[in-house]
């Protein structure tokens, strides 16, 4: 039930009845009245005094007297200077937590009609996933959730970087170093190895060039000259030529790596719908190129390179293909972006990529329109901001990085240590304990990425994460699970909770007004693109029941009409977690 709507009804009825004049909803401006004045809804008269001819007070006395005359909801009314404070009545406020109880699906929006794609993960198989790629998986994961529930129908993708000189390192490395390595001889994840070859091709790369400074080469034409560099392009030229012993070198290794991300993205739980690599994809492009330059918009420059000017644009000359014909990341991502569309006939694309890419994705839609197309608005850029932690950036080639799979665990024994030093587990068996420690530990670390805006760069740190009192997942998590308490409890007595009727108090009214807006927050946090601000939506609905628990009884209330009102009241604060937290990907436990 939205009070808003109510509002805005009888504000035009009350205008018309008063005034002899049809408005129209927009200019009826409504808001949540603010705490420090007596209401829930604010009508600001304001745009209706030309209508009226009266002054604010006066208008709003009138309006407030008539709504209160014609609609049994509206309780009373204040007016402070031009804003009409409207308090609805605990009859509608009952009403409205009817509603939320008998919708088993509360928030999901209708279908929309629309279909849109979002690509997050993008990782190259030179490495094991990082910190990072959790950001990008768990924030392009929750907007897809979110999207479905806003009623688009949602294909999740994923492009996997799969070739070029940094995939060549690793091979180099393993060929000169492993002596056959792999990943069940030696005990580690195939990604993880793969990568250990990544770290290692670097070392080797660092020492030639200062064996060669040694001999009095210069630094840059060292690092142009070390013979492992040069090994690692001479290997993707027989890649690219289709060189039988190098493509299934590359196929096993990367088999390796894919298998090792498979366990990743499980435990992370994301999932694709589709998954592309960039070495069936990265020749998409050259195709629309040629057609550009058959029409003028790109050129080609003596060497034979092809390029498009944007100087008008406020921008540079883009490269789209190199001297040599071959492609580069743009070039790939015009074809892909082509194919999709054409495939798929989307009304959006979402590209979950960092904000260092801002200019590229500013280019891919600006050559998008010279070519023509219709639908290059339609390619939208979650532009999100690095993790960084209290020691500082994280370095790839170097083996600096938090590798992901670590993170998890020791996000897991972390919340199995505090748990433990709480005394949160009760009588729970061996395999309960684990699946709860699991559950906080990913919780913590989900809840604590997704919950800042996207758009911001931010601090990553476990030991906050996992704090049960603050604004993190384990406190949302340990909150549900005390309200199953309660319901188990109320269950062993043989209490049933339902509406009654019983006048609501306060705090209750504050609580449904809360649960009340899910619906909106939903649509807000689609429209955003920010799942963070269902995050924090649910540690505020998380923080009012807690301050409920402490004020109020309600297994000891001796009104039983109210005690079984108050179950039905928390037994939906618990839906609705589950639902918004169910968005995030994170699960709530039923006890602790």
């Amino acid at each position: 039930m939205n009070p808003e709507l109510l509002i805005i009804e009888g504000v035009k009825k009350a205008v018309e009845s008063l005034y002899s004049v049809n408005v129209e909803d927009k200019m009826i401006q409504t808001q949540a009245t603010r705490k420090e004045f007596a209401g829930d809804i604010t009508a600001v008269m304001f745009p209706l005094l030309k209508i009226s001819k009266k002054s604010p007070e006066q208008t709003g006395e009138e309006i407030g007297a008539f709504l209160l005359s014609y609609n049994r909801n509206i309780e009373s009314f204040n007016v402070v200077k031009g804003f009409l404070n409207i308090s609805l009545s605990s009859d509608f406020w009952l009403s409205a937590l009817d509603a939320i109880n008998s919708d088993p699906q509360f928030g999901q929006q209708p279908s929309s009609g629309q279909t849109v794609m979002v690509e997050y993960s993008s990782p190259n198989t030179n490495k094991p996933l990082h910190l990072g790629h959790i950001r990008n998986n768990l924030l392009g994961w929750s907007v897809a959730k979110l999207l479905e529930v806003n009623g688009h129908n949602v294909i999740k993708v994923n492009l996997v970087n799969d070739r070029g000189i940094h995939i060549c390192k690793s091979m180099v490395a393993w060929q000169k170093c492993a002596d056959g390595q792999t990943p069940e001889s030696s005990g580690l994840k195939g990604d993880h190895l793969v990568g250990k070859y990544y770290v290692l091709f670097n070392d080797l790369y660092k020492q030639e060039i200062e064996e060669l400074i040694a001999k009095g080469i210069n630094k840059e034409e060292a690092e142009k000259s070390a013979p492992i560099l040069k090994e690692a392009q001479q290997m993707l030229v027989k890649w690219e030529n289709g060189d039988k012993e190098v493509v299934d070198l590359w196929k096993m290794m990367n088999g390796w790596v894919y298998e090792g991300f498979d366990k990743t993205y499980h435990r992370m739980g994301v999932s694709f719908d589709k998954i592309y690599y960039e070495s069936q994809t990265y020749l998409l492009g050259k195709a629309l190129v040629s057609q550009g330059l058959e029409r003028g918009v790109f050129f080609r420059k003596d060497d034979g390179s092809v390029w498009c000017d944007l100087e008008d644009e406020g921008l540079d000359q883009k490269l789209l293909l190199r001297a040599d014909g071959t492609s580069v990341y743009m070039t790939q991502d015009l074809g892909t972006a082509h194919q999709r569309f054409s495939e798929f006939k989307l009304d959006e694309h979402i590209y979950v990529v960092g904000n260092e890419q801002n200019y590229h994705f500013q280019v891919l839609k600006l050559l998008l329109k010279k070519l023509g197309v219709d639908w290059y608005n339609n390619i939208y850029h979650l532009s999100y901001g690095m993790v960084e932690l209290p020691e500082g950036k994280m370095k790839s080639r170097e083996g600096t990085v938090v590798d992901a799979d670590d993170l998890i665990e020791n996000m897991v024994n972390t919340a199995k240590e505090t748990s433990l030093e709480l005394g949160k587990l009760g009588d729970m068996s061996q395999e309960e304990q684990n699946s709860l420690f699991e559950m906080l530990g990913l919780g913590a670390l989900k809840y604590f990425i997704i919950k800042v805006d996207p758009k911001k760069t931010m601090l990553f740190d476990p030991k906050e994460s996992i704090d049960f009192n603050g604004n993190t997942g384990p406190f949302i998590q340990y909150t549900h699970a005390r309200v199953r308490s309660i319901l188990r409890k109320a269950g062993e007595e043989k209490l049933d909770p339902k509406l009654t009727s019983a006048p609501l108090n306060s705090k209750e009214i504050e609580i449904i007004k809360l649960l009340n807006i899910f619906p909106e927050k939903i649509k807000e946090a689609g429209k955003e693109h920010s799942p963070a601000i269902i995050a924090n939506y649910c540690y505020d609905l998380a923080r009012e029941f807690n301050q409920y628990y402490h004020e109020v009884s309600i297994l000891k209330e001796s009104s039983h009409e109210i005690k079984l009102q108050r179950l039905l009241l928390i037994d939906n604060i618990s839906k609705v977690l589950c639902l918004g937290m169910g968005i995030l990907g994170i699960t709530l436990p039923q006890r602790m």
